[in-house]
């Protein structure tokens, strides 16, 4: 069976080579509605039933803190990746996370412009990976899945190491996300960084992981080996927001 080295080694992200069926970063979800604040609310409770994390909440309000009086009217944002991560809430909810595991999110684009979880885990198979799918996470451009679609992987939920990088440490200890494209040639798209950043907000701020990962992506990680994410993913954006 090939290795895991062996097969990063050879496909960098894992999907170079094979085939499958410059816009504003970071903008405001259209589609915002409102939410008048009942007793026994928490803003993380109203994020959690809206599928939203608090961050976004604070952010659309203006909240310095979290805050909240009975008959205050919230602004709730957007359906924009509000929808797609209720379903990353919804499932997360079920699982039994090993508290102070997750250290990291490493961030991955897929180097090719086509597929999802279902054909990049087929192909992560006959590659030899033995669990499929390396990430936990794959995000959409709008071909195989969504725009800004947030796939989740069987890693994440059956809570085992993934495949994504060499270093064995950040398997064990990072979420993997994998967007979908090839950002040597161009940048992600607007809705694929709305997904991603309410993603991570959420993983860093609301997930019940029991620490706060930090963000990281597959070039800093595996140094010398990969340009992964790729020349024109936002750097400088993403090291602004999370540090």
């Amino acid at each position: 069976m090939t290795s895991r080295r062996a097969f990063l080694r050879t496909l960098g992200c894992g999907l170079a080579g094979f085939a499958v069926g410059g816009p504003t970063l970071f903008a405001q979800a259209s589609g915002a509605r409102t939410y008048k604040v009942a007793r026994g609310d928490t803003l993380g409770v109203i994020a959690a039933r809206h599928g939203v994390t608090v961050t976004a909440l604070k952010i659309a309000n203006g909240l310095k803190s979290d805050r909240i009086l009975i008959g205050q009217v919230l602004t709730i944002p957007g359906a924009g990746p509000s929808g797609v991560l209720k379903d990353v809430v919804d499932a997360t909810t079920s699982l039994r996370i090993q508290r102070g595991r997750w250290r990291y999110v490493v961030l991955h684009h897929s180097g090719i412009e086509a597929g999802n979880a279902r054909s990049y885990g087929a192909a992560h198979k006959r590659r030899g990976m033995e669990n499929g799918l390396a990430y936990d996470f794959v995000i959409g451009n709008g071909k195989d899945s969504g725009d800004g679609e947030i796939e989740i992987g069987p890693r994440w939920l059956k809570q085992i190491d993934g495949g994504h990088v060499r270093n064995a440490f950040y398997n064990t200890h990072g979420i993997g996300i994998c967007l979908v494209g090839n950002f040597e040639n161009r940048r992600p798209g607007a809705r694929q960084m709305e997904s991603l950043t309410a993603l991570v907000d959420w993983l860093r701020d609301d997930a019940p992981l029991g620490a706060r990962p930090k963000f990281t992506v597959h070039r800093w990680v595996d140094k010398n080996h990969t340009l992964c994410p790729g020349r024109y993913f936002p750097y400088a954006e993403m090291k602004k927001r999370y540090g």
